[in-house]
């Protein structure tokens, strides 16, 4: 079936309209659920310095790359090995990846982030972790218009613990060009919604990403979105369609195959697992009360985890 392209909102981080950028935001995020963010101060030339490290990370021999096999949401995932789609029963997605927690979480035992050895990838993991910083840097200025998007005070995420201590991960991503024959559909990443606050991703300009704004109708409809030169791709999760009582829309997406390959960097911004997410105060009324109680976010994102994992 052939696919529309979305024309998203772009959004200027640096803009010093602040309500208006809101306003934006917020029928941004009530429409689309998605948006590009553009003037958001990470470097094009980290941006390039990222990926080409990726690239030969992903290069390696598959022996080298499972030394750093997935535990405790860190690590490396092989193509095939994850399906986004529960419901579903094809073989798994193609794309394999590397997951990064926030880079504070040491424990006795060493760092719980897993990287290769700095002979086999020079200046690499020091390379992805100003990457981190900066990103999460972004999301933080972000989440106070979002917070003005939804008629709070700006800082109304920070007053209530959801980014004391913010639980950013980033997913460096991979999606092989040539797949071979297959009696079966194969899909990039199959379709689903993302956990979490808010998404930022950054791609290498290859396209697949497609969405589906209405993931309840039969049949769906996606559309793809293309990337804009220098600008990242936003979207809200779950918890934030939660927080807000569906008001702003978590969007069914995917990423298609489409005989290239593509690499991409997904930073996940969850709030502090400690936090409670419960309805907004102002995204209810005596009309449309609060359809989901509430919950600890640590909880939430654990049994979501579990559905894709099992553990």
């Amino acid at each position: 079936m052939d696919t529309e392209s979305l024309q998203l909102p772009i959004i200027d981080l640096a803009s010093s309209d602040r309500i208006s950028t809101a306003h934006s935001i917020s029928q941004a995020c009530m429409e689309y659920g998605f948006f590009y963010l553009i003037n958001h101060g990470v470097e094009e030339d980290l941006l390039h310095e990222v990926l080409e490290g990726n690239r030969n990370f992903f290069t390696l021999p598959i022996e080298e790359k499972m030394k750093l096999a997935l535990k405790k949401n860190r690590g490396y995932s092989p193509v095939y090995a994850e399906n986004l789609d529960p419901s579903s029963s094809f073989k798994g997605d193609s794309k394999e990846f590397l997951y990064i927690g926030p880079l504070e979480d040491v424990t006795p035992h060493g760092d719980l982030n897993q990287w290769p050895p700095e002979d086999i990838l020079p200046f690499w993991r020091s390379t992805v972790e100003d990457y981190y910083k900066r990103v999460l840097s972004v999301g933080k200025r972000l989440i106070p218009l979002v917070a003005l998007a939804l008629n709070l005070d700006e800082n109304f995420f920070y007053d209530i613990g959801a980014l004391n201590q913010p639980n950013g991960f980033l997913r460096l991503l991979h999606y092989p060009g040539d797949l071979g024959p297959s009696d079966e559909e194969i899909y990039g990443a199959s379709a689903h919604s993302d956990f979490g606050m808010i998404t930022l991703l950054a791609t290498d300009g290859v396209g697949g990403l497609q969405v589906c704004r209405e993931k309840t109708l039969e049949p769906q409809v996606w559309e793809d979105v293309h990337s804009v030169p220098g600008a990242l791709i936003v979207n809200i999760g779950d918890l934030m369609e939660r927080w807000t009582n569906c008001l702003f829309r978590s969007t069914l997406h995917r990423v298609m195959p489409t005989g290239q390959e593509r690499y991409s960097m997904a930073f996940f911004l969850d709030p502090n697992p400690d936090c409670v997410v419960e309805c907004l105060k102002t995204c209810c009324s005596e009309f449309s009360p609060p359809r989901f109680p509430a919950i600890r976010c640590g909880d939430y994102l654990k049994e979501r985890f579990k559905l894709i994992y099992g553990s």
